[in-house]
């Protein structure tokens, strides 16, 4: 299966880095990676080709390939979805599935809010509620509240701390816990992460950090209600973001379909990705 990158540049000429997989007259699936991650991760490239779809990854600002947002500017969610529509347009795609993992699956909800022609169908995959950051360590819960008063600096601060936190190291901690072992025991799936995430932290911490001023510190702007695209919730009881976490959004989406499985942490995406794909493509 090919795999071709794309430069995109947007209006305000920051560039972002998609990765374009399979067969480019398939219907088209976008998929926005956790936070930390990367465009670079396919979840299982054999269910992909099976599916015979054409799948997008797309870096978010400060990730991969992705240029970062301009310091005096205070990262939202809506922006990042914003920066999706973008893409979709410059690559002459009118409608997508889209798949959010984590992070990425509030960035794939105010995408099908915003821009609700774009999104076919919707998957939220591990992605955590707002109501409840039991899986945010409490130092680092700390830590946020005392960057909340000035957010303009924040992804800075924040950068620099997580990039300490990260050191030398691969950063796999931020992502995969106890329950993913027995999966990243398969070699080709860790090389497969770990390449993911090589690409997370490429400019460092900025890209997670990013993230985290855009979901904890800035408003979302958007509101989940207003989705109507069909939307697929995916949990695993073994995640550190349990499937109660999707009672969230279930109570404001208006048409939802739940997935639970078990034996996996935080990286479910990639034991579920075919089943994911044959929900959101069927």
């Amino acid at each position: 299966m090919t795999t071709t990158t794309h430069a995109i540049t947007l209006p305000d000429g920051r560039h972002v880095a998609v990765d374009d997989h399979g067969d480019a007259d398939g219907s088209v699936v976008v998929l926005l990676h956790s936070s930390p991650g990367s465009r670079v991760l396919d979840p299982d490239p054999a269910a992909t080709a099976a599916a015979g779809i054409r799948l997008l990854t797309v870096d978010r600002p400060g990730y991969g390939g992705s240029t970062p947002l301009p310091a005096e500017v205070v990262p939202t969610i809506t922006r990042a979805a914003d920066d999706v529509a973008a893409v979709l347009d410059h690559l002459g795609v009118g409608e997508a599935a889209v798949v959010g993992w984590s992070h990425g699956g509030r960035v794939a909800a105010a995408l099908a809010a915003r821009h609700p022609d774009r999104v076919r169908a919707l998957a939220l995959v591990g992605t955590p509620s707002p109501e409840d950051l039991s899986f945010v360590p409490a130092d680092h819960q700390a830590m946020l509240d005392a960057l909340r008063p000035e957010p303009r600096t924040a992804t800075a601060h924040l950068a620099e701390i997580l990039g300490a936190a990260v050191g030398d190291g691969d950063g796999m901690a931020f992502l995969a816990g106890p329950a993913d072992e027995p999966l990243l025991a398969d070699a080709a799936v860790r090389g497969r992460v770990r390449a993911m995430m090589a690409a997370a932290f490429a400019q460092g911490a900025l890209g997670c950090a990013t993230d985290i001023v855009s979901d904890q510190i800035a408003p979302w702007g958007f509101d989940p209600r207003s989705i109507g695209a069909p939307a697929h919730l995916v949990y695993s009881e073994d995640d550190v973001v349990a499937p109660h976490h999707g009672d969230w959004w279930a109570d404001r989406l208006v048409d939802v379909t739940r997935h639970t499985t078990d034996g996996v942490g935080h990286l479910l995406v990639i034991p579920l990705w075919a089943t994911i794909l044959d929900a959101v493509t069927g």
